[in-house]
């Protein structure tokens, strides 16, 4: 099973931008839909965004439409979360997630350590 690390989390004061990154401990993620996933303390884990092994986005919640950016770059085996204009309802921490293919996201079941996200107002 694919095994992902997140980073680049960090404190950000609101309307600064953070870009997390998405990945694997040992392998290639080139096959495999990667989605970006967040929990605030005390709630559910909510989808942010996915792109398909094919570099097909989908999922962008309205929170975050026109503010994030998921992107890929297998030549790098990475998978990017560019976050603008950050507000302080995005905190929390970030995961990532990997499934074969296409993005399911009810499929999505294991996840990384996070990255924790702090905006201060």
């Amino acid at each position: 099973q694919l095994q992902l690390v997140e980073s680049g989390g960090g404190l950000v004061q609101a309307g600064g931008s953070l870009r997390l990154s998405c990945s694997p401990s040992s392998g290639s993620l080139d096959l495999y839909a990667i989605g970006w996933f967040r929990q605030a303390p005390g709630k559910e884990r909510e989808e942010v965004s996915c792109i398909s092994s094919s570099g097909r986005v989908t999922g962008y919640p309205d929170s975050v439409k026109g503010r994030f950016t998921i992107s890929r770059d297998d030549a790098k085996n990475t998978v990017y979360l560019q976050m603008s204009n950050l507000k302080p309802d995005d905190t929390g921490v970030y995961y990532c997630s990997g499934i074969p293919g296409s993005c399911i996201v009810a499929d999505f079941e294991t996840w990384g350590p996070g990255t924790q996200v702090t905006v201060s107002s």
